[in-house]
């Protein structure tokens, strides 16, 4: 086997990790389970969490546990693709030169991908996290609601039953500081499902598209490696000519390594094209505020020129 160089040898850190320096924590998909990935563990978690828990908060706490066996999916394909590539590695080696060099080459490439995605997952796992808050504050906000729910309910038990009572005003002005605590916790929830949201798709399809664009790179690198291998027929008896891509080879790996770690998302390929103009409304908005800020100043210096009454 002529394994002359890898990917993983003395890595250094790549140009996006260096633009973006902050470490990415683990994926809590890593850690030691019990249950394993297997489909009935997943099917467990998907329903619990949509049955347990404040009513508001159950949906997104479904889709989160959904989420979470989509990195589970992602960690056993990369750990196979990992193994795969070493196995292609191993059956190359015991055949041709050609087939023996070329074979190993791709191994490295292939483990190179089953590397990103378990880094993709790391990555994933933040945009996962960033759902979880929102969750979290929806199941903050249930008991402000169950609580001016509950206090309506008594006010209208008491109205039909005994509509004199004196603990009605004392139950509606319970409810009126209800409803102030429930509009401060609403508003609280619109603004963090909003910010929180942005955030964690921005996470996701950031991870996403390092994700494919590096991939896509391999890709490229792996079709040049195949164009060294020599697969014109011989008839029966006769000798293929000896291969010579070593040096060939290893150097599209260099050059593979190279693009992987200078990848930046300043540099990606891959833009995407609108069919209209993000920023028009924007545009409009900033213009209204000019001529706010216009007017504003000309008020100002017309209340300024007039003569102050005695």
């Amino acid at each position: 086997m002529h394994r002359t160089y890898s990917l993983r040898n003395q890595r250094a850190p790549t140009a996006a990790e260096l633009s973006n320096p902050i470490a990415v924590p683990v994926s809590s998909t890593k850690t030691p389970r019990f249950f394993g990935p297997g489909g009935l563990a997943n099917s467990f978690r998907r329903t619990t969490a949509g049955s347990f828990g404040p009513e508001l908060a159950r949906k997104l706490a479904q889709f989160v546990k959904m989420e979470k066996n989509v990195m589970r999916a992602i960690e056993a394909c990369s750990t196979e693709r990992r193994d795969a590539a070493k196995q292609l590695s191993l059956w190359g080696a015991d055949n041709e030169d050609d087939v023996s060099d070329i074979t190993d080459k791709l191994g490295v490439l292939i483990y190179e991908i089953g590397e990103l995605e378990d880094q993709f997952i790391d990555r994933y796992d933040q945009y996962r996290i960033t759902v979880k808050s929102i969750r979290d504050i929806e199941g903050s906000v249930q008991p402000s609601r169950d609580r001016k729910a509950k206090i309506t309910d008594q006010i209208a038990y008491l109205k039909y039953k005994d509509p004199q009572s004196p603990k009605i005003s004392i139950l509606e002005q319970e409810l009126v500081r209800a409803e102030a605590e429930s509009l401060v916790a609403e508003a609280q929830l619109s603004n963090i499902t909003r910010e929180k949201l942005k955030a964690a798709f921005s996470y996701q399809f950031d991870s996403i598209r390092e994700y494919a664009e590096k991939v896509a790179l391999i890709a490229g690198y792996g079709k040049a490696l195949l164009e060294l291998l020599d697969d014109s027929p011989v008839t029966p008896g006769e000798t293929r000519p000896s291969y010579d891509g070593y040096e060939a080879s290893k150097q599209i790996i260099i050059d593979c390594e190279n693009a992987l770690s200078t990848w930046t998302f300043e540099t990606a390929a891959v833009k995407p094209t609108l069919s209209f103009k993000v920023t028009d409304y924007e545009d409009e908005l900033a213009d209204d505020v000019d001529h706010l800020n216009v007017e504003d100043e000309q008020w100002t210096e017309e209340h300024q020129q007039q003569p102050v009454a005695a």
